[in-house]
């Protein structure tokens, strides 16, 4: 049985498979400042995407997308926050989410959640 950080790393590179297949243009992975993090940055027809990359097991308790909290929401918007005052940009910027179940043959399912948070500066 693979780990739960295995399980999501593995989630994260079949997010980023999936937004490059969908035209997206990867600007960051893992982007960190202090204890904040964004697990994607993308690029597609002048919108800046943050994205949140939640995997979980199929069959678990709670469906990835239920694990956004209002303190998640709070901190990737003092993320993004941080993310734009060293990489400005004129762009619309959205808070996406990438809900990644993967099953025990390795497969996964990928869905993707557009909007998942209001930005609200």
């Amino acid at each position: 049985m693979i780990s739960r950080s295995q399980t999501g790393i593995q989630g994260e590179v079949a997010a980023t498979e999936y937004l490059r297949k969908n035209g997206y243009l990867i600007c960051a992975r893992n982007w960190r400042q202090g204890r904040y993090e964004i697990d994607i940055v993308a690029q597609k027809a002048g919108v800046l995407h943050i994205i949140e990359v939640k995997t979980r097991r199929a069959g678990s308790l709670l469906k990835p997308e239920e694990t956004i909290t209002p303190t998640k929401a709070a901190a990737l918007r003092k993320a993004a926050a941080a993310y734009l005052s060293q990489h400005p940009t004129m762009e619309e910027v959205v808070f996406d989410l990438i809900a990644v179940d993967t099953f025990p043959d390795c497969s996964h399912e990928i869905r993707f959640v557009a909007n998942v948070i209001e930005f609200g500066w």
